[in-house]
């Protein structure tokens, strides 16, 4: 499955289940592991195995595989491994207290939908793409 569409099922699948505040990653130059994280949150545990569980199924769905999930038995932080792209969702104290975003470098890749939403979301964070250096 290409990049791209697998990405875009993640987030969707994310969407679906009501998904707080979706960031999307580029990690190419910091891991040979994977290509991009997203990150998001969910209110509560049950919500957030409910949007893993959601990913799984639509990567499955597209033809796209999930190598593992680890985290749903309690529901704080779930990870999602779909090989090109690692998914977690957290909930939002477990989010603030480890800061992904900050490990990642950054290098947020925007989405229309997301520039357009973000400012909804979590307004305590800063919501605004980066410019780029032409």
């Amino acid at each position: 499955m290409e990049l791209e569409t697998l990405t875009q099922t993640i987030i969707n699948a994310l969407e679906d289940v009501k998904a707080r505040d979706i960031k999307v990653f580029n990690t190419e130059e910091l891991t040979d592991q994977f290509e991009c994280v997203v990150i998001a949150s969910g209110t509560s545990g049950r919500q957030t195995r409910a949007l893993a569980y959601a990913v799984s199924h639509a990567v499955k769905e597209a033809g796209g595989s999930v190598i593992g999930m680890e985290g749903d038995d309690t529901g704080e932080w779930v990870l999602v491994d779909c090989g090109q792209v690692v998914c977690h969702v957290l909930q939002p104290n477990v989010r603030d207290y480890y800061n992904l975003e900050e490990i990642w470098g950054g290098k947020e890749l925007f989405l229309k939908a997301q520039t357009e939403c973000a400012p909804h979301l979590m307004p305590h964070r800063a919501h605004k793409p980066e410019q780029s250096a032409e």
